[in-house]
């Protein structure tokens, strides 16, 4: 009997104990439909990641092989972004009229056919009629990976999902570093010809394999179909509740009224015209609409003005001013640059979700303005020496690698993320075309300009410059940046407009810090009446 009422006693014990334990709230499991989703939409990028780095050390060879200048080569490396103007332009209305999926299947024919004529090339005219197309394709690529998958992600995983074209897009970075490295041994008229050409080969099983993707369900809402938009939705949604629930946001965002549930049903012409788009884009944005276009064109002028894409194309060139002098070196050094980014854009991937994209992106720009600083020290110090200084040499490199580690764990992936989610859903296409156009024009200016801007104000001073300009970007992230982690995307117009999300961010911060401090103390207290309360009703128990 007494062991009987000492079992009830800790029971009872164990109750009232559990009683006062938080309730914490499981995350939801990725959703793995949306996940192969993202997965096969973000492939794309692998391609036009690869016409970037391969390039890279094709053109030590190019140079030597066709006899061109260094304002040649500056061309074909960087052209290529200024083509790719045309593709992220007619990119967003491609996508409108025949949707987002069959838009990715010609990008990937686009690729095909760009890489053919690059590996055909027999002089450099047709080089450059071959990185034309590519540029095509490079701009298609940009604007379509990120806005599709942003379209198909729920809400609790769309930060992680998003992140995965530029995931992609150093992938292919790599794997065009080390086509450099293992198709160097090759004679010099094949070897180069082999690094562009190869490219054509996954092209075109990237491109059939998208036909088993299911289209945006965004997209069909736009179009009306209802039915099919919810099949979607509740296939990528966590829940069949969040399902419901972004359908309702779309419709609304559609200006499809909520009675509307027909399997079929006719979308308000102002929900589809191109020139209202624009117009309410550009020439009669709200509040909320001009501060989210400038911020998500911002946030791509600063990702390729402080100067990554000068590492990327240019990276066997630092290493020589640096004072690594064989091909097999340079060639060695620029794959550990692409390992790296790879490594951190995978890390990136996983904190977007947890830690949020404004604490990421402020402490990625942070550490880039520090290792921008050290190399262009570094460089100047090797620049003015009369000898080979290791350690000048060493920190060079070290800084290099920082440099594209701290790009990729923030900077590299949010920029993508972030211009696919802020703009509302009918200025999505366009505004997100904007943003990639922007981007993909000062990596031209970038890539085009660079060896003439490292000869004419020293190599350390270019780096000194993509410094001043890393710093002015902190301070606009800092300033013009509200935090979108978790939000639907549909919520996320009414975070802009004003500033007030930071001052709330900031008040809200002292709040907790408050609050933190009154639950202590309170909960030092209640602790003790509990244990008290728990004590007296063992000792009941036990009388």
């Amino acid at each position: 009997m007494a062991a009987g009422l000492g079992a009830e006693s800790d029971h009872q014990q164990q109750k009232s104990i559990a009683d006062f334990d938080p309730q914490i709230k499981k995350p939801p499991k990725r959703n793995k439909y949306a996940f192969a989703c993202a997965i096969l939409a973000s492939m794309t990028s692998t391609l036009l990641g690869y016409d970037t780095g391969v390039m890279s050390g094709a053109a030590i060879f190019i140079k030597e092989d066709l006899k061109i200048s260094d304002v040649q080569v500056e061309l074909l490396v960087g052209t290529i972004n200024i083509y790719s103007l045309i593709g992220s332009a007619v990119a967003g209305r491609t996508s409108d009229w025949i949707g987002r999926r069959y838009t990715i299947v010609i990008t990937g024919a686009i690729f095909f056919a760009g890489a053919l004529l690059m590996g055909f090339s027999t002089n450099y005219a047709f080089l450059m009629v071959g990185r034309f197309v590519a540029g095509i394709g490079v701009g298609y690529a940009l604007m379509i990976a990120p806005v599709y998958t942003a379209e198909v992600s729920p809400a609790s995983s769309r930060g992680f999902f998003t992140s995965f074209p530029e995931v992609f897009i150093n992938g292919g970075v790599l794997l065009g570093y080390v086509s450099n490295f293992a198709l160097s041994k090759l004679s010099l008229r094949l070897g180069w010809r082999m690094m562009l050409g190869i490219g054509a080969v996954p092209s075109v099983f990237l491109a059939l394999i998208v036909l088993v993707m299911p289209e945006s369900p965004r997209w069909l809402v736009m179009q009306g179909r209802l039915a099919d938009a919810k099949k979607v939705l509740d296939k990528t949604s966590d829940s069949k509740e969040e399902a419901l629930q972004r359908l309702a946001d779309i419709k609304e965002a559609a200006a499809i009224p909520p009675e509307c549930n027909d399997d079929v049903v006719a979308v308000p012409k102002n929900g589809r015209s191109g020139k209202a788009v624009w117009k309410e884009l550009l020439l009669h944005p709200t509040k909320s609409v001009r501060h989210i276009l400038i911020a998500g064109v911002g946030i791509h002028f600063f990702q390729q003005a402080s100067g990554i894409d000068a590492v990327v194309l240019y990276s066997p060139r630092i290493f020589e001013k640096a004072g690594i002098t064989s091909k097999n070196e340079k060639l060695l050094a620029t794959i550990a640059v692409g390992v790296t980014k790879t490594i951190f854009i995978l890390v990136a991937t996983f904190l977007l979700d947890r830690i949020g994209r404004r604490p990421l992106l402020l402490s990625s720009v942070g550490g880039m303005i520090i290792s921008l600083a050290t190399l262009g020290l570094s460089l100047t110090i090797i620049d003015h020496s009369q000898k080979k200084l290791t350690w000048a040499v060493g920190l060079a490199i070290t800084t290099v690698m920082s440099f594209v580690a701290f790009f990729s764990i923030g900077m590299g992936p949010i920029a993508w993320v972030y211009s696919s989610e802020i703009f509302p859903l009918k200025l999505r296409a366009q505004g997100t075309s904007m943003g990639v156009a922007v981007n993909r024009l000062m990596s031209g200016v970038i890539g085009t300009t660079f060896i003439s801007l490292y000869k004419a104000m020293t190599i350390g001073g270019t780096f000194f410059l993509f410094t001043g300009i890393a710093l002015v970007s902190f301070i606009f992230f800092y300033t013009c940046f509200p935090e979108t982690q978790g939000r639907n995307l549909e919520d996320v117009e009414s975070l802009f407009g004003n500033f007030h999300w930071l001052r709330d961010s900031n008040a809200a911060k002292k709040t907790a810090r408050a609050s933190a401090a009154n639950n202590q103390s309170s909960g030092d207290a209640s602790s003790a009446s509990n244990v008290q309360l728990v004590g007296r009703g063992v000792t009941n128990s036990n009388n």
